[in-house]
């Protein structure tokens, strides 16, 4: 595929915000990292998918099969990098979620080889915006299922992670082969450290590299 020109070609504003990911598998942490860190680093904070394609995502994982389930989470992927790009005029930004996880999601969920989705994503990848650092967030099987019993806003994929087999177990093979390639990744472990302690731990890495 030849690369995209105008009018598909990102404008691309001089960019001196950091943008931070946060990757991993339901229930590990995220979202609740992310209000932390959104609160230390004056940072707005975005959920990929983002609005309009959030209200449809059920719709879509019961609905349609998977390459057009692949083309939704592309277009949703496509559409946050520009509300990223946006929001980065302003200040920083912290992401719940993004490139690593529709590859090692959609490869998981699917029964997909990672490779097949890697390519299939890779034409577009000159268009996202790189993240300064992606923090790729692990936990024991124990305590992510402890985390689970407290989640209030259990969704599909929660449940799905441990009533499907294998699928845990997928989930984390990809995430891992993913960031292994990933130049931004960090990994972050998990156990037994409080959001706090985490968003810490993030604030220093991102000091550092900017001392």
């Amino acid at each position: 595929m030849t690369p995209l020109r105008d009018p598909y070609t990102p404008k691309i504003a001089e960019r001196q915000e950091p943008f931070v990911v946060l990757e991993g598998v339901s229930g590990v942490g995220k979202s609740t990292l992310a209000q932390r860190l959104a609160k230390r680093l004056g940072a707005a904070t975005i959920h990929t998918l983002t609005d309009p394609h959030t209200s449809w995502s059920d719709s879509v994982n019961r609905e349609l099969r998977p390459l057009p389930q692949f083309a939704f989470y592309l277009s949703g992927l496509l559409h946050v990098s520009d509300v990223v790009r946006q929001a980065l005029s302003v200040g920083p930004v912290v992401a719940d979620r993004y490139v690593v996880s529709v590859l090692a999601c959609h490869a998981a969920v699917n029964h997909a080889g990672l490779g097949q989705v890697q390519e299939m994503i890779a034409p577009f990848l000159p268009y996202l915006v790189v993240p300064d650092a992606t923090f790729c967030l692990v936990s024991s099987d124990s305590s992510l299922k402890e985390r689970m019993g407290t989640k209030t806003d259990v969704k599909q994929d929660d449940t799905d992670l441990f009533d499907i087999p294998g699928r845990l177990a997928r989930l984390q093979q990809n995430f891992q082969a993913v960031i292994d390639e990933d130049p931004t990744a960090v990994l972050l472990p998990t156990d037994g450290r409080s959001p706090d302690d985490l968003a810490d731990a993030i604030v220093k890495y991102l000091e550092d590299r900017r001392a």
